[in-house]
């Protein structure tokens, strides 16, 4: 699974940040908190304008301190937003502070602008070694994001009801841009190491984004310029590199709020004299930025788990399923088993011993009379239950089948697909799966719009294909679905309006592009009227036969032209 790329947030972005949210948080009221994972808190804060949401997150992978849409009621009543709740209610939000290439950032807090601090919230984002602290007047921690054990640190152990002390300070030099080019280039020309080291151990503040910002705006020039040792590098490229630095600590003493998308790194957060400059809403925008990055690192995280499991259930049931043909063969031959026994009993004169074994064979004939029967029905149940997981295999490639949409809302399918597959697929002892979740409002099935105004429905997952299928379906839709291949089903709301032709090709279409079959150029489509189907039970949700069909052909090109256009939306999915 390739992992989804994520720009470690650095000082120079926190500097951006806190530029930012200064101007719109300074003075305001604590209100709510909320913790939306372990490693991360929510906190609401009412300012004259309206209620803003910041988001901290101590997480290892993504560290950060960023602005958030406002969000609904999410782990507010979990150990650590209660005790940040009780902590900084009716506080005030007086300062925010950050001192040199420090990535730690001081929220001071009291009753009222220009008195006395009651609290501070501390955010040290610095890698694995990332926290918050909640501290008192007298600096003790009141509560924090993660205990740090003896055993965890050596130089820094910390829990509740400790004093606060800082972590030792940074290595190298703080970058001056009084420093002359002769001076900053023997400083990083002393070993004979590449200039990305070379950087980041003589200078403070130099993240692995920020090196290669530094060095050139296209990303592969500077991919491949960062790991040339220092005396390979010509003077006019120290001299250009030289003018950047420049650049950059002349934009981060402005202090100014800048973002770029753009450069050599998914952003940036300090301009050239070349660039324009940017200073909108950077705090709400990397906010947004790492919202999409993280749900579509879970997205692919999970589709990968999810495809895992199947994989071994799915072959867990082949070898079944040999093992039951095998025993079946075996069973079929009870006729030459009796006919071996006839032959003994046929004897002029058989031995005891020969009786006996005689008496043995014709109990093995009608204990395999009695198991082919048994041993058909286990088969027939395992091919059902192959066909079930194949259906769920291609709902899962179907998930991201559509690449528009926030990443939320597919991440938001994924788990949905997973209960299910919990319930009816990968069963086993550690399923978090409760019929609770059933009461839970499900993802949406989607829903398109043919060009003379039909409805056709597609569903996403198991439950929304019988959803559209048999639940909400009435007498004249229409029912398509790719035959003999796993794959969606698609119904077309024929009841609302009479369709015409271009509407069922369309419909055929989609039902190719949601199957498994959707890289063949041509799909062979089951068409039937809905009141045809038939719920199969004891299978999973949305398995039906039906009665009467006719086959189209469906193609997929013309359903991706179609989705082109934009002309879908979500439908509801629950009763």
């Amino acid at each position: 699974m390739k992992r989804t790329s994520l720009q470690i947030m650095d000082v120079t972005s926190l500097k951006a940040v806190i530029a930012d949210l200064s101007k719109k948080i300074i003075p305001s009221r604590f209100e709510k908190a909320q913790q939306s994972d372990p490693n991360t808190i929510q906190l609401g804060l009412r300012t004259l304008k309206g209620l803003i949401w910041i988001e901290i997150s101590w997480d290892v992978e993504a560290p950060r301190f960023v602005e958030v849409i406002p969000q609904s009621k999410i782990g507010s009543k979990a150990t650590l937003a209660n005790q940040i709740h009780h902590g900084l209610k009716g506080l005030a939000l007086l300062e925010i502070k950050q001192q040199g290439f420090e990535r730690i950032i001081h929220f001071s807090l009291g009753l009222r602008p220009g008195g006395d601090i009651k609290k501070t919230l501390v955010i040290e984002l610095m890698g694995r070694h990332s926290n918050l602290f909640l501290l008192d007047q007298s600096n003790k921690v009141i509560t924090l994001g993660r205990q740090v054990r003896d055993h965890q640190s050596r130089l820094r152990p910390i829990s509740t009801g400790d004093t606060y002390v800082p972590p030792p300070p940074l290595k190298g030099l703080p970058p001056n841009k009084e420093e002359s080019f002769r001076s900053w280039k023997e400083r990083l020309s002393l070993l004979p190491i590449n200039f990305k080291r070379a950087l980041q151990e003589t200078y403070q503040g130099i993240s692995p984004s920020l090196a290669l910002q530094l060095i050139n705006e296209d990303k592969e020039i500077a991919k491949e310029f960062i790991e040339l040792k220092v005396d390979e590098i010509k003077m006019e490229t120290w001299l250009f590199i030289y003018g950047r630095w420049i650049d950059w600590l002349n934009s981060i003493s402005q202090n100014k709020p800048i973002i770029y998308f753009s450069g050599p790194t998914d952003y940036k957060n300090w301009t050239t004299k070349k660039n324009k400059v940017s200073h909108i809403n950077v705090g709400l925008r990397l906010g947004e930025y790492y919202n999409y990055k993280i749900n579509q690192r879970k997205s692919n995280q999970l589709k990968a788990n999810l495809e895992a499991k199947l994989s071994k259930v799915k072959k867990e049931q082949e070898s079944a399923l040999f093992n039951q043909e095998s025993l079946l063969k075996e069973s079929c031959n009870h006729q030459f088993i009796k006919e071996k026994a006839d032959r003994i009993l046929c004897l002029e004169s058989p031995k005891r011993s020969e009786i006996e074994e005689a008496q043995k064979l014709y109990k093995k004939v009608k204990k395999l009379k009695r198991s082919t029967s048994i041993i058909k029905g286990r088969i027939e149940l395992t091919k059902q239950r192959i066909t079930e997981i194949e259906e769920s295999i291609t709902m899962l490639e179907n998930v991201f089948l559509i690449e528009s949409g926030e990443e939320s809302e597919k991440l938001n399918r994924l788990i949905d697909l997973k209960h299910e597959l919990e319930e009816y697929i990968i069963k086993s002892k550690n399923n978090s799966y409760t019929n609770n979740t059933k009461k839970e409002k499900l993802s949406h099935h989607l829903e398109i719009f043919s060009p003379d105004g039909l409805t056709i429905q597609i569903g996403r997952n198991h439950r929304q294909n019988e959803f559209i299928s048999i639940k909400k379906a009435r007498k004249g839709d229409l029912w398509f679905h790719a035959q003999e291949c796993p794959g969606s089903h698609i119904v077309l709301k024929a009841s609302i309006k009479s369709s015409s032709e271009s509407d069922i090709q369309l419909a055929a279409d989609y039902a190719a592009l949601f199957s498994r079959a959707k890289k063949n150029k041509f799909v062979s489509v089951v068409m039937a009227p809905i009141e045809s189907l038939q719920r199969i039970q004891g299978t999973v949700p949305g398995t039906v036969r039906y009665r009467e069909s006719s086959v189209i052909w469906g193609k997929t090109e013309r359903a991706l032209k179609h989705m082109a256009t934009g002309a879908s939306r979500d439908g509801l999915s629950s009763d």
